[in-house]
């Protein structure tokens, strides 16, 4: 569990920043200066169809759920800004069970999650003011199908984490393999992770037994204090995704996902655990996923990858670099691949988990059995750095991307 920072500093700025802006359900206020657009409070669950239209910012008063029947539409270059806030009063925007959420940006207009301490404006990628390390100020994106998912006690729903049991809008899960949430494109989601209660944070995009039929596409998360995207189970498959300076796990799947991740990068940051966290099925439904075609950045104090509880699924063209030596100031579980217990060890040994073209650039000393442990080693060669063949595309992330405005890609092929 991470704490968030300067949470008070960030409060006031955000006070000052949109001091004037008039409450109500999505009223907006007169032109704040220049390209800023106005800025429109939303303070109520949205329950009918409705439309956030380019160059405004909207300000997300608290935990705000799409609820089912209704579709919103954010328009390409829209900011969307969460209010500071904590445990039940952690700003969030939740796709629930039945609902779409249809996000569409282009790559000259991306659409911006962030908190209300940054003063970005409509038409800017970089945060003028925000710092890319800065997590846990507001929650994050939820997205809840009714797809299947493996869940102990043999039930086909569950609540998610990071909104409160109370919330029945929490619920997902269902037999809709094919069910549609909507689209995302073009989607950047920056300093979240709100903590809702012990342990219990918000990860910056959350997909809940998301259906096949949902589109997720060019997806970018900076700073998010817990996991960067987490799946828990469904269907859902996600093309071209940035995690950058995650709090906790970049990548994050559970209780059986069964879609595809093709053409991610991860760059850790100082709060990064793993880079891969991958677990098994919580019940008796077994499905596994696949991940493909990544490039992995590592920091002093990550890993590469921890499969665990019966981890399964395929892993291809994923490339490591930048990760410490395993042994490194005495900080086991670190710069390594490893499996852990016995049923993730045999899944391995039996194939349900499978792995296949791993390349790393090793530190001086590191050979492959110790930085891919179990076995795994037998798929994976050391190379120079930039030498890789394998790994991510970051042609897909140029131009949109905080990340690339930062040049935090200039070490990625």
């Amino acid at each position: 569990m991470k704490k968030s920072i300067h949470l008070i500093a960030f409060f006031l700025l955000g006070c000052i920043a949109f001091t004037g802006c008039i409450q109500g359900n999505e009223k907006p206020e007169t032109e704040n200066g220049g390209n800023a657009g106005s800025n429109v409070f939303v303070n109520g669950n949205i329950t009918a169809n409705t439309t956030w239209t380019t160059g405004k910012v909207y300000v997300l008063s608290g935990r705000i759920t799409v609820t089912a029947g209704a579709t919103l539409i954010i328009q390409p270059g829209v900011i969307v800004k969460g209010e500071v806030g904590t445990g039940a009063n952690a700003s969030a925007l939740v796709i629930a069970r039945g609902a779409k959420i249809n996000a569409v940006g282009t790559p000259t207009q991306p659409i911006i999650f962030t908190s209300v301490a940054d003063e970005i404006k409509p038409g800017q990628i970089a945060s003028p003011n925000m710092d890319p390390t800065l997590e846990g100020l507001w929650g994050g994106i939820l997205i809840l199908g009714n797809a299947k998912g493996s869940f102990a006690g043999g039930v086909t729903e569950i609540q998610i984490e990071g909104i409160p049991a109370s919330d029945t809008n929490g619920l997902y899960g269902g037999n809709n393999d094919a069910d549609n949430s909507g689209v995302l494109k073009y989607i950047s989601i920056r300093h979240g992770g709100a903590n809702i209660g012990e342990g219990n944070e918000i990860n910056g995009l959350t997909l809940g037994a998301v259906g096949s039929g949902t589109v997720i596409e060019n997806v970018e998360v900076v700073a998010n204090q817990d996991d960067g995207i987490e799946w828990f189970g469904g269907t859902v498959s996600v093309k071209n995704a940035l995690v950058w300076n995650s709090g906790d796990d970049a990548v994050d799947t559970d209780q059986a996902w069964a879609g595809t991740l093709d053409n991610f990068i991860v760059i850790c940051g100082t709060n990064t655990d793993h880079a891969l966290e991958i677990d098994g099925p919580e019940g008796t439904y077994n499905a596994a996923h696949a991940v493909t075609n990544g490039s992995v950045k590592g920091h002093p104090k990550s890993e590469f990858g921890d499969y665990r509880a019966g981890a399964r699924g395929s892993f291809e063209n994923i490339y490591f670099f930048n990760f410490p030596a395993p042994t490194d100031d005495n900080n086991a579980g670190r710069g390594d691949l490893s499996l852990s217990g016995d049923l993730t060890i045999a899944n391995f040994t039996g194939g349900i988990l499978k792995f296949s073209k791993l390349e790393a650039t090793l530190k001086d000393g590191v050979t492959l059995t110790t930085a891919f442990r179990n076995g795994t080693s037998a798929h994976a060669t050391a190379v120079a750095l930039k030498a890789n063949t394998v790994g991510a595309s970051k042609a897909a992330f140029t131009g949109w991307t905080w990340a690339d405005a930062s040049n935090a890609l200039t070490d990625f092929k």
